[in-house]
Order: structure tokens, then sequence, then C-alpha cells
């Protein structure tokens, strides 16, 4: 086993969700993979490729945890709800059924891990997260935890599991879009190390606090315990997240996987602009300080400057430094907006709304936001408001491992080409302007991604679609990836043993 200190303290289960594990585990059990009656082994097939598990089950999987939902008629499971409780138990039960030690930490993260005998290697993390926007779709997130616990269950029935020599833990994070608390990766900052004391008082609308839902859930809700979640540096090798792409790139290539060249930088923002509330009827319009027609204002000032940067920067804001490829991955979002009191016949006393900035390129993210920030204020003067801008989130661009993204290029290239029917081309590569929780990671150890096609490039929408032998083709190239970095380590151990046994 690996030392007691290369990993935090397990935290124990709430009685509600150890109560939860016990009744899916048994339940697991009636809808297990057939089995020989000859010998009781699993029927896997002659043909290796475990079709049954990464594809049938792991989409029955999918589909399972999509229908565990806050909302009614949608899917909604945010951070720590009563959703993700039941999600939870759901996915302990698939790591056990893979041969996994599981436990829970002090953030809600669930970990699965397999660790060899007498192993003092550093742990390979695969991960992604649980946690799902408002009317979500089914896959992001879900594709990757699920994708990974399916590779390690073939490799368990196959007797390769045994054979590894390095730990291999899944991970499924308990926060990553940042929806509930407008703060993203809670899950994978506190592995990482990177999550902040303050954030226990972080509030949701409702005034609800991180420590608050913390406490509802049995967890100790204390800086210390969120301390002791973080992975030491020297304990982990690297981390790896397969993600549907969320983009339509792949599906244009007509190729089921891409590799990830690097994560686009992110920022976040959230703008108020106070004015004058009044009755809808009596102020008149030159009288006004009405701030939904500045917000809207601003909102297509936001337009702009992102869509034609080159008109709006300044020079002292270096715009002549910007090539045409710095600047084609920027793009900008207004994705809420709030006005009080929101009423039909009352002019708002105030609006807020958020901000979502990102590109490849962190001088350019850095320098809209800069300009921006100094457009509110001008636009706002202009029309008598009061407007402020808080930065709510920021985070750099993150390059992929180059190592560990020939080692998936290669992956990807061997399970595609395992497929029936498929013809093999060079893997793409892509990058990514969604966040991941790869971004969090990479403050950990070195990260590498593995990106699934999806259908129109949909995604944080019911209307997201995997095709199954897609999902099929990211499990065939995760085993492969694991299988063969279990190889090569145990190819070091064996050129080790031979120079002793030269020596002697």
């Amino acid at each position: 086993m690996a030392p007691s200190s290369s990993r935090p303290p397990r935290h124990h289960l709430p009685l509600l969700l150890t109560l939860a594990v016990v009744f899916v585990s048994l339940s697991g059990l009636l809808a297990s993979v057939p089995t020989s009656a000859a010998d009781g082994l699993p029927e896997l097939g002659g043909d290796g490729l475990h079709g049954e598990i990464l594809r049938d089950e792991a989409v029955l999987r999918i589909k399972e945890l999509g229908k565990i939902s806050d909302g009614e008629g949608y899917l909604e499971r945010t951070f720590l709800s009563p959703a993700s409780i039941r999600a939870t138990a759901v996915i302990i039960s698939w790591m056990k059924d893979a041969g996994l030690t599981t436990w829970v930490d002090q953030i809600g993260n669930i970990h699965g891990r397999f660790e060899p005998e007498n192993s003092t290697k550093e742990a390979l993390l695969i991960g992604s997260h649980m946690y799902t926007v408002i009317d979500a779709g089914m896959y992001d997130g879900s594709l990757g935890i699920i994708s990974a616990i399916s590779a390690l269950k073939v490799l368990k029935i196959t007797g390769k599991l045994q054979r590894l020599t390095r730990p291999v833990e899944v991970i499924a994070f308990s926060d990553e879009e940042g929806v509930r608390f407008q703060t993203t990766f809670l899950g994978s900052a506190a592995v990482a190390g990177t999550l902040p004391e303050s954030i226990l008082q972080v509030s949701d609308k409702s005034g609800t606090t991180v420590q608050d839902v913390l406490k509802i859930n049995s967890f100790e809700a204390t800086a210390a315990a969120i301390t002791q979640t973080r992975y030491k540096p020297e304990s982990v090798g690297s981390y790896v997240e397969v993600h549907m792409e969320q983009g339509p790139v792949l599906e244009a290539l007509r190729y089921p996987l891409g590799v990830v060249k690097g994560i686009a930088g992110q920022t976040r923002l959230k703008v108020i602009v106070d004015g004058s509330q009044g009755h809808a009827g009596t102020v008149p319009m030159k009288l006004r300080r009405d701030p939904m027609v500045a917000a809207a204002e601003l909102v297509v000032t936001l337009e702009r400057l992102c869509k034609e940067p080159n008109k709006l920067l300044t020079y002292d804001e270096e715009c002549g430094c910007f090539t045409e490829e710095s600047l084609a991955g920027l793009v900008c979002t207004v994705g809420e907006l709030l006005t009080w009191p929101s009423a039909s016949n009352v002019i708002p006393g105030q609006v807020n709304f958020t901000v979502d900035i990102r590109a490849m390129d962190d001088q350019v993210r850095e320098t809209i936001v800069t300009s921006f920030s100094r457009l509110v204020l001008q636009r706002c003067d202009d029309r008598l408001v009061d407007c402020r801008v808080e930065h709510k989130h920021s985070a750099p661009a993150t390059p992929c491992d180059p190592e560990l993204t020939s080692q998936l290029k290669l992956a990807a290239r061997s399970g595609v080409s395992a497929m029936p029917g498929r013809s093999v081309a060079e893997t793409p590569v892509l990058m990514s302007g969604a966040g991941h929780d790869a971004m969090a990671m990479a403050r950990l150890t070195k990260v590498g991604m593995l990106f699934v096609r999806c259908r129109g490039g949909v995604s944080h929408s019911p209307e997201e679609s995997v095709m199954d032998d897609d999902v099929w083709a990211a499990g065939l190239a995760l085993a492969s990836f694991i299988e063969q970095a279990a190889v090569s380590v145990l190819a070091e151990v064996d050129v080790e043993r031979n120079a002793v046994v030269a020596e002697s």
C-alpha cells in the first residue's frame, strides 16, 4: 500500500448516504454482467473489445445518472444537493463493482482507488465532475467518470488490473461549473490545494453558505478539514480527463476522439448597475436614471468588443501586438441578468449581470477585461448611473502536458482502430474553449485530456448527445492508456531487476 500520507484522510459517509450505498449495491447485483454457468466468469466475447461494458453498460449508466435530478422534468444536480447525495451512492456502487476502494472527502468528492501491493509509485488520477448546470444534458462530466470506471472494470475482469504497479484513482468532483456559488472548481481546487479558506463563507442566492451546505450533509465544514482534502504533489504523477468536446470540430472531422493541446483561460465578472427606482408611468424619460437601459448598452458593448476587438482596444493596451491567431479563440458571454425589484410597472433600481470572458491567449483575455471595465465606467457616467465591476473568478490558459498528450493520442488511435468498420486517421489535436477540472488539477500535477465527439457541438443543454459507439471508443482508448502506462512501469521494474541480477 502507498504511504498513508500520500492521500488525505477519508470522510465517513453520512448515515443516509451509507444506507443509500448499501441499497444501490444490493440492487446492482441484479444488473451485473451475465456470467457463464460453466465457470462463473463473465462472458466478454472473443473480440476483446468489451462492448457490453465499455458501450452498453456505460451508456446505461450515463442515462441512469441523468435521471437523478433535483429538478422535475429536467436535469439539475448542484453542489451537495439531495440529488447529488443520491448520485454519490450510485457512483460509489459502480466504483466498487470495478474493484476500487471508495471514500468521500471533506468537500464531497467521490474517490475510487486501486492500490497495488507495496507500491511507492506516483498515482494516476482520472476524473471529471458529477455536478451539472441547470437544465443540463446527461453527458457533461458523467461521461468522463463512467468511462474511467468502465475502463478499470474491464482491466479487473481481464486480470490486468492486478498487474498495475502504480495506483490508479478515479475522482468524481463534487463541483466544477460553479452555478450555485458562482465559484468554479470547488472539488478539484480542494484536491489541488488551491481552494481558499474564505470559500466556506461564500453564499448562494438564498444566503446559504458553502459551510452551511457541508454541515447539513454531515461534513466537518472547517478550514482544517478542507485542507486535509489536498493531495501532496509528490504523491501524484499525472491527471487525465475524458470529456465530451462541447464543440463541433470532431463532428466536422468525422472522427470520434481528439486530444487537447490546451484549455482557454477564463475570467468571470459581475457587473452591478445602480440607478433610481421609480414609477413606470410618472417619471419622464429625460429625467430617468435607468440601470436596465445602461446594462443593455453594456451588454452590446461587450459583444462588439469581443467581435471586433481591434476597433475598441486602445494603443496603450497593446492592441497592435495581437495576431489574428491570438484573437481567434476570444469569446464573451452574458449568461445571467437580474433586476430589482423586477416588476413590469417599475423602473428598476438595480440591475446586475454576469460576464464570462475566455481566450487561448492570456494577454488577450486580460486586455479585454481591462478594456471592458474602463468602458463600463464610461458608459455609466454618460447615463448618470453608478456601476462597479466585481472579479469573481480568473484562471490562466492551461497547456496540457506534451508527453501525456502523445500517449493519449496513441491510445485514441488504438481504440478507434480496434473498432469494427472504423477507418483510422490522425487523431485531431484541439484547443478547449470550455473550462475543465484539468485547469485546477494543473496546479498539482501535469494534465492531459481526451475529447469525445458530440452532436452539433451542443452542451449545457438537454439536447446534448454522444453516440454510443463514441462512448465505446473513449472507453477503449482509456483502457489502452491505463494499460500502456502500466506496461511502461513494469518495463522499468524489469530493467531494474535485470540490472541487479547482472551485477550479482
